[in-house]
């Protein structure tokens, strides 16, 4: 599975970045040339990567040198740490991955005709690795393939937060694969389910919001797309307060919500259902039975034995 890395090679490094270099460099106005492993610091950047770094060494000489001929001192020193044997970019643990699933619009009942068909799940990383220096990725992603997932201990504290798409993951129809511990983890999953849904919902729909007004403002427009899936995660948080259980298909409100992604119904429309909705989820939030905060221990507990029944395989 590939992984991206965390360094855009083609960002432009700004004055003060400290480097080594990779390659033995010639001084400006001539002298010795300097070997492989000196560090410097960038004292003037080039507009782009066709031209050189203006780099002023510990010894007060200073050089010009290309983007390819440095490396910033920090990734230097962390280098060791980030490659594991066969390379950075392959992990080789989607033999560990106990649960995937299909979110998104298939499974919410919107897809049509060349959907993406999005995979998310959860992988249990070997004991090794987390004792090792290396630690373990949080997640792993694909985006060829449109899959994402997550550390066992990533997606539970993800879960305890009421985030959405891990929700979701837990209460979607679509389930392609499911170990003993995933079905476990599926059996309990009403322990994550508590009225910060209210504050985490609420916070992702006024995010959205936002930015959406300033579509308006700065485009005149927003994207349908994007204004359905505030609406629809309004209704969703709405019946998880009062029924417990987090829907994902849409059901009864799937041709409205489509009207709204097809810009059959304007942006004036669509807040005037927003504000009614915001209303009944206040209202829901008022006299709902769910506790205050979700069931940190009995997922603790699970964390535990999860961890426990890993290291006991790979003896």
């Amino acid at each position: 599975m590939n992984i991206e890395g965390p360094m855009n090679p083609n960002m432009i490094l700004g004055p003060g970045t400290k480097v080594v270099t990779k390659v033995e460099i010639s001084p400006i106005g001539g002298g010795d040339r300097c070997p492989v492993g000196i560090v410097g610091i960038i004292v003037a950047s080039p507009a782009d990567n066709e031209h050189a770094y203006r780099v002023r060494c510990a010894s007060g000489v200073e050089a010009l040198v290309r983007r390819n001929e440095i490396e910033i001192l920090s990734h230097f020193q962390n280098t060791g740490l980030h490659r594991i044997e066969g390379g950075i970019t392959e992990y080789g643990l989607s033999s560990h991955i106990i649960y995937r699933c299909v979110i998104g619009s298939r499974a919410y009942g919107l897809d049509v005709e060349g959907s993406d068909i999005d995979r998310r799940g959860i992988y249990i990383a070997p004991s090794d690795m987390h004792w090792s220096l290396y630690g373990v990725p949080e997640q792993l992603e694909n985006h060829e393939t449109q899959e994402c997932y997550w550390e066992i201990q990533k997606f539970l504290t993800l879960a305890l937060k009421a985030n959405p798409n891990i929700l979701e993951c837990l209460y979607t129809p679509i389930v392609e694969h499911a170990n003993p511990l995933a079905q476990e983890l599926l059996a309990m999953r009403g322990v994550f389910l508590s009225k910060l849904v209210y504050q985490t919902y609420n916070g992702y729909v006024l995010s959205q919001f936002k930015k959406m007004n300033s579509d308006i403002r700065n485009k005149g427009s927003v994207k349908p797309k994007h204004a359905m899936h505030l609406i629809r995660l309004l209704l969703s948080g709405i019946q998880i307060l009062r029924e417990g259980f987090v829907p994902v298909s849409v059901d009864a409100h799937r041709s409205k919500l489509l009207a709204i992604r097809e810009n059959d119904v304007t942006w004036e429309q669509v807040n005037i259902w927003r504000k009614e909705l915001h209303a009944e989820f206040d209202v829901a939030f008022a006299s709902t039975s769910l506790p205050d905060r979700p069931d940190y221990e009995r997922t603790n507990d699970f964390l535990i034995r999860v961890r426990r029944e890993m290291v006991n395989s790979d003896e």
